[in-house]
């Protein structure tokens, strides 16, 4: 198998902090070395969140824009993909940060249960976010928490609302939603080739899951995702000591599986995303 994979790094994310592993990056200038890290070791998407002083999520525009600015100096040509999920802030504050123009954004397009809560995605906020990331051209990276979700994206795909070549991320493992199920998994490929032929897919593994995805997305053609948003280990006993150490796991999983590691520059092919300036 020669299709270049490609590795994104879910740098931060809304939960873990410091108190779990102090390599978790929280500040801006931590993040952007902790990325700088993780795209030479291979990592060509950088999925990010910002936080507060006291590690608490925000949804601060003025974050992201700061962030974004020193991801890229510092990493040029890497995807810069922005969170707009549901930890962050509520409403169209989840949406704030749009205005800047980041490559890509999440966009979860249907509600699910998260361990402690109800992650709420309605219809109208949906749309609105998908119409935003339409008007600033930043490409949708579905997060699907649900087969419905799969569904909901590829009529999303058919209407317009999410115009372009497909962008799909499994997201397994998290509890009270989707569990790591090989059959689960191999469903989810066959839907999405099956409603949206040149969509391209990736998962994310979350916590001990993520390894097992990992390797079950690279050996099965797709692209994936790690990162200490997702975990914080590398076994039970380790924890992990970078973003890089887990971009260089799986691209260790590619070199098994003679997959080569997408390039920033094929990254963007393959996604349809405009060349970085």
């Amino acid at each position: 198998m020669t299709k270049p994979c490609i590795i994104c790094v879910a740098i931060t994310g809304s939960v873990a902090t410091k108190e779990n592993n102090p390599a978790v990056p929280t500040s801006v200038p931590e993040q952007v070395e902790s990325t700088h890290e993780a795209f030479e070791a291979g990592a060509s998407i950088a999925h990010v969140h910002v936080r507060n002083d006291d590690q608490s999520p925000s949804s601060d525009p003025e974050k992201f824009a700061r962030l974004k600015e020193g991801l890229e100096k510092h990493c040029p040509g890497m995807i810069i993909q922005f969170s707009t999920g549901g930890r962050s802030g509520a409403g169209q504050a989840r949406g704030g940060m749009l205005p800047l123009k980041p490559d890509m954004a999440s966009l979860s397009v249907g509600s699910n249960n998260f361990p402690t809560r109800v992650y709420e995605n309605p219809p109208d906020l949906v749309d609105w976010l998908a119409g935003e990331m339409r008007t600033y051209e930043v490409k949708p990276e579905i997060e699907a928490f649900d087969l419905s979700h799969i569904h909901q994206a590829a009529a999303m795909n058919r209407d317009g609302r999410i115009p372009g070549k497909l962008y799909v991320q499994f997201v397994m493992g998290v509890k009270n939603a989707m569990p790591v199920d090989r059959d689960v998994f191999d469903y989810y490929i066959k839907t999405v080739e099956r409603l949206a032929p040149d969509a391209e897919w990736c998962a994310a593994g979350i916590g001990r899951h993520q390894l097992t995805v990992n390797e079950w997305c690279i050996a099965s053609g797709g692209h994936t995702r790690t990162g200490l948003e997702d975990n914080v280990r590398l076994d039970r006993d380790t924890l992990a000591p970078s973003n890089a150490a887990l971009v260089k796991r799986a691209a260790d999983l590619c070199e098994k599986y003679d997959r080569p590691v997408a390039t920033w520059q094929q990254a963007r092919e393959i996604l349809d995303l405009r060349t970085a300036a």
